[in-house]
């Protein structure tokens, strides 16, 4: 016995320093360290299996192809303006405002994204909706098609999807298809060859499509981004799916948020999926700057301000989540959030209380349903934390909530990919567009009303009924949640 217990300890003491080894080779936030270290230490060789798939950095490889993406063609349509004169040359009177002024000079200065006017915006909460609109839209596509999803079902929806393409590829029209494969399960290499038999392209995102000892299970491309003959753009929380139409037992109604944009942000759109194509296929198969890509705009389709932001593990300046700390910080009034997943670090943590203790009007709303079991329990526990901080959080109880947006005083707005999650910010690849224009504000503010007749409000006797076994649950998830 006493043998036994000596080959245990060394085992132990070998796992810890291989543990701590493997953590600190390459450089992470300080939560996620803990994390990891966590993970390997209690679940000895699993722990090194799960980290060996989630837990690796990017290649300095891969970090540069998708930095210099950029300069490879397109920068003769990327003109950046000066960060001292954009906002007031560009921004129409009406939404001119010290707090749009900053935000538009952070992007700029972060991601680089050009501020666009003259847009005409739809914005989408119903499945059945969208893919309505979406499907009108490619059936009339001309020269034209780039989609990018993080998920792509092999089901009714995603068939019908596929009959759309082909039929358009076949017709001579450039079809270029972006999947996360690990997102699009069942969306098998056999089920794409039927789209690429009739002309159209498919890949599977970079991180997602190499060899066994280079996969990256934790970098996902999360975008949602349509564009068709450079002309329309969609961006926002639907993927493609039977489930987002509401088809699934598990989750009944499904709710979420989604652009359709007419004008200039289309070409900001066309940028990110040029980017993201040419990161993942091969140099005979890049796609380099074409008048058919970004036509000109030649009548404003609407009155619409906005700025495409994306951000991604690539880079360490989280950009959408400066963002919205950003604009959670220039609140005077209210900040209104809608989320599926509710895991914020210590920095939004503090700037949502510093705003409920200085009495503006903090809501968010989440699901009241798990679609990931420790995601879900890490959610309920920093549902609990900022309902402790006078920050009002509402349970979506029609189905699933899938939505993400921010509304902030009424003025301005973000409608994207990114969810309040560490996840979005530090691992994933996401896409948001942020918006400064009042009526699309108060259009997102009156949805948020609606939905609010389907929710209940979090309160200190539904947290009191919560067992003891539900909070150790919480808590242990949320041990997890720098790596979930």
């Amino acid at each position: 016995m006493s043998v036994l217990w000596t080959i245990l300890a060394i085992i132990f003491i070998l796992n810890t320093i291989l543990a701590i080894i493997t953590v600190f080779r390459q450089p992470r936030d300080i939560a996620a360290t803990w994390a990891w270290l966590l993970v390997l230490i209690l679940m000895p060789v699993v722990g090194f299996i799960f980290y060996m798939f989630t837990g690796r950095g990017l290649s300095r490889h891969k970090i540069f192809s998708l930095q210099t993406q950029v300069e490879d063609g397109l920068a003769a349509k990327i003109h950046v303006q000066k960060q001292e004169n954009a906002a007031q040359r560009l921004l129409p009177a009406t939404e001119l405002s010290n707090e749009s002024t900053e935000l538009v000079n952070l992007f700029l200065s972060l991601d680089k994204a050009p501020l666009t006017k003259n847009n005409h915006v739809e914005i989408i909460t119903d499945g059945h909706q969208k893919f309505k609109m979406l499907f009108r839209d490619l059936r009339a596509a001309k020269s034209s098609i780039h989609i990018e999803y993080y998920t792509i079902y092999n089901d009714r929806i995603g068939n019908q999807l596929m009959d759309i393409l082909k039929q358009k590829a076949a017709e001579g029209v450039e079809v270029n298809v972006i999947y996360d494969a690990w997102g699009s399960q069942g969306a098998t290499k056999k089920w794409w060859s039927q789209l690429e038999a009739v002309g159209g392209h498919v890949e599977a995102f970079f991180s997602s499509k190499h060899s066994l000892s280079d996969f990256r299970l934790n970098y996902r491309d999360h975008r949602k981004i349509v564009v068709v003959d450079g002309e329309i753009g969609y961006v926002g929380g639907f993927n493609v799916g039977d489930q987002y139409l509401g088809r699934l037992p598990k989750f009944g109604y499904w709710r979420d948020t989604h652009l359709r944009i007419l004008g200039e942000a289309v070409a900001s759109l066309q940028i990110r999926f040029t980017m993201d194509w040419n990161a993942t296929v091969g140099p005979d198969e890049k796609l380099s700057y074409s008048e058919n890509y970004f036509p000109e705009v030649s009548n404003a389709p609407g009155n619409v301000s906005m700025q495409i932001v994306s951000s991604g593990p690539n880079t360490d300046t989280e950009q959408i989540k400066m963002g919205y700390l950003k604009m959670i910080s220039s609140a005077t009034k209210s900040i209104w959030i809608q989320s599926p997943y509710l895991i914020p670090d210590d920095s939004l943590i503090d700037a949502l209380r510093v705003a409920a203790l200085s009495g503006i009007d903090v809501r968010i709303m989440i699901p009241d349903m798990p679609d990931h079991p420790f995601i879900y329990r890490a959610t309920q526990y920093y549902a609990r934390l900022l309902h402790n901080s006078n920050i009002h959080i509402y349970l979506y109880r029609n189905g699933f909530l899938h939505a993400k947006t921010f509304v902030v005083d009424d003025h301005i707005a973000s409608v994207g990919t990114a969810n309040l999650d560490i996840r979005s910010f530090k691992l994933n690849f996401e896409v948001n567009a942020f918006i400064y224009d009042k009526d699309i504000a108060n259009q997102l503010h009156d949805i948020f009303l609606n939905d609010l007749k389907h929710s209940t409000e979090l309160t200190n006797e539904m947290l009191r009924k919560q067992s003891r076994w539900l909070r150790f649950k919480q808590h242990f998830s949320r041990l997890l949640s720098p790596i979930l």
